[in-house]
């Protein structure tokens, strides 16, 4: 989308396939009139690619940090709660007897999700003692990341959570995101259909706070409607788009494309 945009623009847009190409990391080509758009889906790739090519003064939208921030779900948890903005009750555990007593505190129904991943993978429901026990028995023999437990009050809310773009400090569009029947989860990975939801002036002021918070200028925010109030769990640094796009009708590659041009003549 991002492409066939640029090209109808007449926009110059170089693609670099990180898999297909080598990076020098001491001193290779430096060029700062550049600015790059980092659509990486990988984590580690994008961290990694976005720290090389931030050599020599060049723009990546987004930076480092956001990226470091935004793949991270604890870091953005706490990037979130230190600067005030509503998320659900969460704790982080490094050991099965520690998990447990961190659910002791947040209580059942809980969540379980690892601190790096996306589309709704290895999310577990901890409805119980003995279920949450046996999920971290599970965690025990898998990749130490699994072994971080980022654990989440379950919020009580409807079967649907809301994304907002953020795209500069200008929240663009926003939509519902419905869990499929069956399901819990509301990524479209798994399922999950989206429609339209009309921007709020709470919703708009968390979003671009959040987005703040994490450093990221194109951001993704999630917010879950809680009995209290908007919680936002999660900012999503390298957003996908497509579903927002065609549930709203927002020509977002448009509205991205028009802030990196503006960035550049900068």
């Amino acid at each position: 989308m991002l492409i066939r945009e640029a090209t109808s623009r007449n926009i110059k847009l170089d693609l670099i396939r990180v898999c297909t190409k080598p990076f020098e990391l001491n001193g290779g080509d430096r060029d700062d009139s550049e600015i790059f758009l980092q659509r990486c889906i990988s984590y580690f790739r994008r961290l990694h690619s976005t720290g090389v090519l931030e050599l020599g003064n060049r723009r990546v939208v987004n930076n480092l940090m956001a990226t470091f921030i935004c793949g991270n779900k604890a870091f953005t948890t706490m990037a979130l709660a230190s600067k005030g903005i509503p998320t659900p009750k969460t704790a982080m555990a490094f050991s099965m007897e520690s998990a447990m007593m961190a659910l002791d505190e947040i209580g059942y129904p809980a969540v379980l999700k690892p601190v790096i991943g996306s589309w709704g993978r290895f999310v577990a429901p901890l409805n119980d003692a003995e279920s949450a026990q046996a999920m971290f028995e599970t965690r025990e023999y898998m990749h130490p990341l699994y072994q971080v437990y980022y654990i989440q009050e379950r919020v009580k809310r409807p079967p649907r959570d809301i994304r907002v773009l953020v795209v500069g400090s200008t929240p663009i569009g926003a939509s519902y995101r419905y869990a499929p029947i069956g399901d819990w989860r509301t990524n479209a990975a798994v399922g999950g259909s989206s429609e339209p939801c009309r921007l709020t002036k709470e919703i708009e002021d968390l979003s671009v706070r959040a987005a703040a918070a994490t450093n990221a200028e194109i951001a993704g925010v999630d917010f879950m409607e809680s009995e209290s109030g908007p919680l936002v769990h999660e900012v999503n640094a390298t957003t996908e788009f497509k579903s927002l796009a065609k549930a709203t009708g927002i020509n977002v590659p448009n509205a991205i494309l028009d802030y990196l041009v503006s960035s550049y003549q900068r």
